[in-house]
């Protein structure tokens, strides 16, 4: 296409109107569901993200897989885990044979206190999306999977 022609094309356009309101809403939903976890939980969504990640994981992870599940740097990851077990939400494990790595796993508090976010977190949703039914949900979410994902991305 042309430097011209950009824009003409009435699907082109619509992609793109697709694409601001999928980053509109997905950022209204992530700026409230932020406010609440900050307001009832005194916690971030970064920290949710963490312990969800540790919640499914029953063994827990290795630093350097929590970050690759979690699309972030061990950096970011460290800060977080630190604050946790600060908390005595998450605990770290020394590997046997390797000194340099640690697994992290959420405490029996840690799973607890996770267990009461994530109700609430999918009260906060359903509330959120209340005006769409089951049916479209579903419709919404396989249009959704024919758009190109991230190497790797299961979802």
């Amino acid at each position: 296409m042309t430097a011209e022609g950009l824009g003409k094309n009435s699907l082109s356009k619509e992609r793109l109107r697709l694409w601001l309101r999928m980053l509109r809403v997905t950022r209204q939903v992530e700026a409230e569901l932020r406010e609440r976890l900050r307001t009832e939980h005194d916690s971030t969504l970064p920290r949710f993200d963490v312990m969800a990640a540790l919640y499914a994981a029953d063994e827990g992870l290795k630093m350097n897989e929590l970050s690759k599940r979690l699309r972030v740097s061990n950096g970011n990851v460290t800060g977080i885990i630190d604050r946790l077990v600060e908390d005595g939400t998450v605990e770290r494990i020394a590997i046997e044979g390797d000194r340099r790595a640690t697994r992290v796993c959420l405490t029996v508090a840690g799973r607890d206190t996770f267990r009461g976010m994530a109700v609430e977190h999918e009260r906060w949703i359903n509330a959120l999306f209340e005006g769409v039914n089951e049916e479209d949900a579903h419709h919404i979410g396989e249009l959704l999977h024919r758009l190109p994902a991230a190497p790797n991305d299961a979802n």
